[in-house]
C-alpha cells in the first residue's frame, strides 16, 4: 500500500537514530537491529545499504527469508536468485544475520548459510497457522547452522507462548523425520543458549553460569500434567505450559513471583490492549 511506503535514506536514517538512542540502554538490556521485512518489500538499494552499515557498525539484521512457497517465487522472479542467493550477492550473509523462517531453503541455499554462520529463528507456531510448511530443522543443525525459537507476531501466532514452540519443534520433526529426530534436550538448547548465540549475547545470557547475568525461570514440575517427569527436558518439551513458570527473573530482579506478577497489573495492560485495539481498527476504519 502507498501508505506504507517508505523513502530509502529516510528509513535507514531512522534505523540510526533509534540505535543511537536505544542500543545498549536500561543497563544493556536494549539492543538495536536492522530490520528489514523481507526482499519483496525492500530494493536492492535497502538491502546493499543495510549489508553495508551492518559490517561497518557490526549490528544485526533480522529479517524474513523463504517464510511461503509463492514468497520464494516472487523473489526468483525479481531478482533471478533464491532468498539465501540473493543475500549472498549483496553482501547480507553473515554471522550477523538472522533470518526467521527458512522452510523453503534448498541445499545450496542451507550450505551458505552453514558457510556464512547465518543464524535461523524457527517459528513453528506460525508456520502452522499460515500453512508455510515444515522448516528443515533437522538438516539446518546437522549442518552446523544455530537455530534457536520464536513466535512470529501475535497476528500470526497469538499464544506466543516458548513451552508451546518448543513442543511444536519437537513434534514437527518427528512428522518429518521420526521420533526423537529432534530431540527435547536440543529444544532446550535451541530455546535458550541458541536464542543467545543468535542475539550474539551467548557470554551474559543462555545458560546459568556464574558470571553471567541472572536470567532465569523457576518452572513448578510437581503438578499432575508434569508428574512424574523423570527428564527433565522431556518434562519441558512435551508436558510444561507457559502457566507452570512460579518466578521470572531478569538480570537479577523479580518480575513473577509464586505465579503473580510484581511490577504490573494485567487487567490494566488487557484494558490498555483492548483500549488500543479500538482506536487502531478506527483509524484504519475497521
Amino acid at each position: 500500500p502507498k501508505r506504507l511506503i517508505e523513502n530509502t535514506q529516510a528509513s535507514i536514517d531512522e534505523s540510526l537514530d533509534i540505535q543511537r538512542r536505544w542500543n545498549g540502554q536500561v543497563n544493556g538490556r536494549l539492543r538495536a537491529a536492522f530490520a528489514p521485512r523481507f526482499v519483496v518489500s525492500c530494493s536492492r538499494g535497502l538491502l546493499e545499504e543495510v549489508a553495508s552499515l551492518s559490517a561497518r557498525e557490526d549490528v544485526l539484521v533480522h529479517t524474513h527469508a523463504s517464510e511461503q512457497q509463492a514468497e520464494v517465487s516472487i523473489v526468483e522472479r525479481l531478482t533471478g536468485r533464491r532468498n539465501l542467493e540473493y543475500f549472498a550477492d549483496i553482501g547480507l550473509t553473515s554471522p550477523r544475520l538472522c533470518l526467521a523462517h527458512c522452510i523453503w531453503v534448498d541445499e545450496h541455499e542451507q550450505a551458505l548459510m552453514a558457510e556464512h554462520d547465518v543464524k535461523v529463528l524457527h517459528c513453528p507456531g506460525s508456520n502452522l497457522k499460515l500453512g508455510s510448511g515444515l522448516a528443515p530443522i533437522t538438516e539446518l543443525r546437522a549442518r552446523g547452522i544455530c537455530v534457536s525459537l520464536g513466535a512470529d507476531g501475535a497476528a500470526c501466532n497469538n499464544r506466543l507462548d516458548m513451552f508451546e514452540e518448543m513442543r511444536l519443534a519437537a513434534v514437527i520433526q518427528a512428522v518429518r523425520k521420526g521420533p526423537g529426530a529432534l530431540t527435547a534436550r536440543d529444544v532446550v538448547w535451541m530455546a535458550t543458549r541458541g536464542g543467545a548465540q543468535a542475539l550474539r549475547l551467548q557470554a551474559d545470557v543462555g545458560s546459568i553460569e556464574v558470571g553471567k547475568r541472572a536470567d532465569l525461570i523457576v518452572v513448578d514440575v510437581g503438578r499432575p500434567h508434569t508428574t512424574p517427569g523423570p527428564d527433565p527436558y522431556s518434562t519441558l518439551v512435551y508436558a510444561a505450559r507457559g502457566t507452570d513458570v512460579a518466578a521470572t527473573i531478569v538480570d537479577g530482579e523479580v518480575l513473577v513471583s509464586d505465579f503473580a506478577l510484581t511490577h504490573l497489573d494485567p487487567a490494566e495492560i488487557a484494558a490498555e490492549a483492548r483500549t488500543e485495539a479500538r482506536a487502531l481498527a478506527s483509524r484504519a476504519g475497521i
